[in-house]
């Protein structure tokens, strides 16, 4: 599990999330690889009401060397269908979901990341509420999105560290080595903590454990770099509203179909062959 602390409100992540998934779904689309969005429309259930996507990933030269020689055609397309619950319910607290599954591998292949956004230091224990004998075998992480030593160099962009930042628009930043602490005792900027929960499955003779640390590694080096994003991207973001930010992920969706389009055109590749059937209804969110 991952805990990540922002100086952020728990409303004001829910714009910054979607805005610098956005932008990140642009910077990593290209050469007929990145993310296809599919769905992205409300759904409603028991109650719970919240935004659902589906997406793929194309990542034929996202991962490793060994993975690339013995992956069959289309097992590196990633399908991630995502639950977000916002509005947040009335105990202060909301939850995303997101699971990834694998057209080639089916059940053999799973990642699923659920996260409890929650206005507090990252003190919380067992938020998602394991049982006992499986909480007890959970890694506790704390990343901290200041800390230059927790991103790999090649990841490094001076303009999206948190320790040189500092929001024009609200005056948070720069954070720094002691940040964390002083944010609990500050009044004048708000704060909550992101808890990430990710159960990885990998069924493959000979791969199984070491694909699976690797995901575990990926998915914290994904996290880290995203939420540095968000931070340094805050002045982009900070003013936007819903409606704002819906109208932005039409915009990308154009963008990246067209982005991937021209690649199909490009190749040799049927484009049915790139693309799923015709989206369906949103699929409703799995219990916790």
């Amino acid at each position: 599990m991952c805990r990540i602390i922002l100086p952020i409100s728990v409303d004001e992540y829910q714009v910054g999330q979607l805005y610098s998934v956005a932008e990140a779904s642009k910077n990593e689309t290209g050469g007929g690889e990145g993310v296809e969005v599919l769905q992205n429309e409300p759904y409603e259930k028991d109650g719970e009401k919240g935004q659902y996507t589906h997406k793929i990933y194309h990542l034929q030269r996202k991962v490793p060397k060994f993975v690339q020689m013995l992956a069959p055609e289309g097992a590196l397309n990633v399908h991630e269908k995502a639950w977000n619950a916002y509005p947040y319910c009335r105990t202060g607290l909301n939850t995303l979901i997101i699971i990834f599954q694998n057209e080639y591998m089916k059940d053999d292949f799973l990642i699923k990341i659920e996260t409890w956004h929650k206005p507090d230091m990252g003190n919380t224990e067992n938020v998602h509420g394991l049982e006992p004998n499986t909480w007890k075998n959970v890694e506790v992480i704390h990343l901290d999105i200041a800390d230059r030593s927790q991103i790999h160099s090649r990841d490094y962009k001076l303009e999206e560290d948190p320790a040189i930042y500092k929001s024009i628009k609200t005056g948070r930043g720069k954070l720094g080595p002691n940040w964390k602490k002083e944010l609990a005792k500050r009044r004048d900027w708000p704060h909550m903590c992101a808890y990430k929960l990710v159960t990885v499955k990998f069924k493959w003779w000979g791969l199984q454990s070491k694909v699976e640390s690797f995901i575990q590694k990926q998915e914290r080096r994904l996290f880290t770099v995203f939420h540095r994003q968000l931070f340094c991207w805050m002045d982009r973001w900070i003013e936007l509203t819903m409606d704002d930010i819906r109208r932005m992920e039409e915009e990308t969706k154009k963008e990246l179909d067209e982005l991937l389009e021209l690649y199909v055109q490009g190749s040799n590749t049927p484009a049915n062959e790139r693309r799923l059937r015709s989206p369906s209804k949103p699929s409703p969110p799995p219990h916790l």
